[in-house]
């Protein structure tokens, strides 16, 4: 019998072992339940723009609990609240649609929510269930028992033929669902498309077998061309898109019962970027990632195709113990394509190399793996530094970039300082200033599942303080999971597009991402040209020459397109064209910035595009900006009270061994600030 090429028996055992996690431990897949696994269980029905206001309680419950805490320590304690409670306690009253509660009071007890559509299934449904009683209530669900205290919460997963008690009293959950008459329908775009098929209430409905994926929006899709699936007898939605390069073909259908019918659309192109010689990837994707859901690689083959990505990088890792997903299929495909990919769509089996205090790394096109994966983890020590898995993984031919880095919000004047709390181990990029100043990383994930505005404050400031880096965007989705927010989203709604040399390769696209031939977008089309040349371009100036320079946008939602140099913004419009003529009495870089609010193509709350700059040195010497170099120095300095407050050593010399990597940093920058 032939190997399915698709499906190697390797891979294919993993992935066995990983649904009998899923079945046994359920979405965390029993990984240790820090405080962003713990949020998995909630995360799915919870609202993104609550999230803010969940981690808010949550540090006030804490802050209640252990008085005299500093914020550092509050934020070393994020696992302990309970999560249910704080979801039920964020709602106040309100449930999204994905939402039922069971009402707990004195008098008795009431199911609330909107019945789920079905055409005979008995569905999941999540179910809050919610104490207003003022002693302990014992309730059994689905075969699971939870002993609620005083005014507690529990969030479980039901169905409507569950059988479910408090305090022995049988509920009858059958009013979550109504049953009504079905028909079918056929989508055809005659290409690879994200389909969208809902109803008046938002429910989506999908092909038999498809994952029943919803993105940040909460809009559910599926990927696939000729496609069958059984739907109400209903009024209906029906979109088709495909990507960031085409816009969303749209129709409503009325079906009566036992109908069948075709729906044939294709969306348009906005942009053709490949015919441009510019080809758009997403550096961070990952295929198992715990979750609710055992994805396969024919999956990650029909998301690229459907949103006609042109590179996809799935990234092998661990959660929060030390078990690498993916790490069979990184093995088998170690250094080459996978099997899906084409002239135009290049699939490659990356990591994520990560440390939760020092920052996580993306990489891409290595030809071996690495002798670790992650660093801090389990009790493991925070050591060795970061810069030694880089430098490993650079002699292995990776391109290697910091993913999502920072995920609150910064000002131009904020200090450092800012973004080494409240939480220590927040993933945060704190590593990042110093391996940019030693030349091991080529990127940044500026557009990231993250703060994006927050983040390209960071990039400028290393670009004003000397580093050359690499805009590019990582979306951080797991395909492993069917409903959480940005990261059930598809991938390469955020995209780093790089001119590319000749053809398509893992090759050509890494070369260009080093040379900075980059502009990463969720979605509009950004040009930059200082006298003809694009991003990643150096320009070696006499003092007083002057420089044209112009950017141009096209797509959705742009409000105001913007030039920057290292001293700040020079020139901005509201138009799709910007102009200025720039005479850099010192060494610079200009780069184009678009921004825009929310709109239903971007996956999180702005529009956004950036550039790489081009370069603006004067007379040899590159930009090191003063402000800039002393702030990064300013950071070294933060991140070495960090390291010396809460990193795991478990030995004198790995502290040493930090230290030595700070200060050679700090001699770059010294030297930089110098002019040496």
């Amino acid at each position: 019998m032939c190997e399915d090429p698709m499906l190697p028996e390797s891979v294919a055992g993993a992935l066995r072992d990983y649904g009998r996690l899923l079945d046994r431990h359920g979405i965390t897949w029993g990984e240790p339940e820090i405080h962003y696994v713990k949020l998995f269980g909630v995360r799915g029905v919870l609202p993104p723009q609550l999230l803010d206001r969940f981690w808010g309680l949550a540090f006030t419950r804490l802050a209640d609990r252990h008085p005299g805490a500093s914020v550092m320590e509050l934020g070393a304690r994020l696992g302990e609240p309970d999560y249910d409670e704080l979801l039920r306690d964020t709602l106040e009253g309100r449930l999204p649609g994905s939402l039922a509660a069971l009402r707990i009071t004195d008098e008795g007890v009431r199911l609330e929510g909107a019945p789920r559509t079905t055409l005979g299934q008995a569905p999941t449904v999540s179910l809050l269930v919610d104490s207003w009683r003022d002693g302990p209530v014992r309730v059994e669900a689905a075969g699971r028992r939870r002993e609620l205290r005083a005014a507690g919460a529990w969030l479980v997963e039901v169905r409507p033929d569950s059988e479910l008690t408090v305090d022995g009293v049988p509920v009858c959950l059958r009013r979550l669902v109504r049953t009504v008459p079905s028909a079918r329908l056929r989508l055809s775009a005659g290409l690879p498309c994200r389909w969208s098929v809902f109803g008046a209430d938002g429910q989506g409905w999908f092909p038999e077998g498809a994952p029943r994926r919803h993105d940040f929006h909460g809009l559910p899709y599926f990927h696939g061309d000729d496609l069958v699936l059984d739907v109400p007898a209903d009024t209906l939605t029906v979109t088709a898109t495909r990507g960031m390069e085409y816009g969303e073909a749209l129709t409503a259908v009325t079906l009566s019962p036992g109908q069948e019918h075709t729906v044939r659309l294709t969306p348009r192109r906005r942009y053709d970027a490949a015919a441009r010689g510019w080809y758009g990837g997403d550096l961070h994707v990952h295929l198992n990632w715990a979750g609710d859901h055992v994805a396969t690689p024919a999956e990650a083959a029909a998301v690229q195709l459907g949103e006609d990505l042109h590179v996809l990088n799935l990234l092998a890792g661990n959660v929060s113990g030390s078990r690498v997903y993916d790490r069979d299929a990184l093995e088998q495909w170690m250094g080459a394509d996978l099997p899906w990919s084409d002239a135009t769509h290049v699939a490659r089996m990356g990591l994520e190399y990560r440390n939760d205090l020092l920052g996580h790394v993306y990489a891409f096109g290595q030809a071996k793996p690495p002798e670790r994966f992650h660093t801090g983890f389990a009790g493991e020590a925070d050591w060795p530094p970061n810069a030694e898995a880089l430098r490993e993984l650079r002699r292995s031919g990776a391109l290697l970039g910091y993913s999502h880095p920072f995920g609150q919000p910064v000002a131009e004047s904020d200090p450092p300082k800012r973004l080494m709390r409240p939480v220590a181990r927040n993933c945060a990029a704190r590593e990042l200033v110093a391996d940019a100043a030693l030349g091991l990383v080529d990127s940044l994930d500026v557009l990231t599942h993250a703060d994006i505005a927050a983040t390209a404050v960071v990039y400028r400031r290393l670009l004003g303080a000397g580093n050359r880096l690499a805009v590019t965007a990582g979306t951080d989705t797991m395909l492993s999971f069917t409903r959480l927010d940005r990261q059930s989203s598809p991938p390469g709604w955020a995209r780093v597009y790089a001119r590319v040399d000749g053809p398509l390769s893992a090759a050509s696209f890494a070369e260009a991402v080093r040379r900075g031939r980059t502009f990463a977008t969720t979605g509009p089309w950004l040009e930059l040209s200082v006298e003809g040349h694009g991003p990643g371009a150096v320009l070696d100036l006499e003092r007083g020459a002057r420089v044209e320079v112009t950017a141009r946008t096209e797509g959705p939602a742009v409000e105001e397109l913007r030039l920057r140099t290292a001293d700040g913004v020079v020139a901005v419009s509201e138009g799709p064209v910007v102009s200025a003529s720039l005479e850099p009495g010192e060494a610079t870089y200009v780069l184009a910035e678009a921004v825009g609010g929310p709109s239903p193509e971007s996956m999180t709350g702005l529009t956004y595009a950036l550039t790489s700059p081009v370069h603006l040195d004067v007379e040899g010497r590159r930009v090191a900006r003063r402000e800039d170099v002393l702030w990064c120095l300013e950071w070294l300095e933060a991140l070495e009270d960090l390291v010396r407050g809460h990193a795991v050593l478990h030995a004198p010399g790995q502290l040493d061994d930090h230290l030595a990597l700070l200060e050679r940093a700090r001699e770059v920058y010294r030297a930089r600030l110098s002019g040496v």
